[in-house]
């Protein structure tokens, strides 16, 4: 079984998508297979400087990210969380975000969320953990 989370923003209501030229700015960086890289592409495989890997898919509606290894990869998912306004849907249900996004939920929602003023890593491993082992 594989850990998966997913980042969405939302506007008035509506997921929103995500904007691939601050996503590619963030990813492009640590592509862990430049050399495959096309015009367009929504699928990213990426490394961290420690070796740490995950593959993020972008679709109109969020970002999904499947497979994080611990280590410094966690850093990058959560720069990208914070550079396109994005929540974190953590696989339990919970939603953490910004307190800034508290008004573009989707009716319902606010339930499930838990909202920070920022996201850092830390705040993640506390709303999603306990983990076996920390993630950096």
């Amino acid at each position: 079984m594989s850990y998966g989370l997913d980042l969405y923003r939302f506007l008035d209501g509506e997921p929103a998508e995500p904007d691939m030229d601050v996503v590619r700015a963030v990813l492009s960086p640590c592509d862990a297979a430049p050399e495959k890289a096309a015009e367009g592409d929504r699928e990213f495989w990426i490394r961290a400087a420690d070796g740490s890997e995950a593959e993020v898919f972008v679709f109109d509606s969020g970002i999904g990210v499947e497979r994080p290894q611990a280590g410094d990869v966690w850093k990058i998912i959560i720069e990208l969380a914070d550079r396109i306004g994005a929540g974190i849907l953590i696989p339990d249900g919970t939603l953490l975000c910004r307190e800034d996004m508290r008004g573009h939920l989707p009716e319902g929602l606010e339930s499930d969320a838990v909202f920070v003023p920022e996201i850092t890593l830390e705040v993640f491993e506390r709303a999603a953990g306990p983990f076996s082992h920390p993630l950096t």
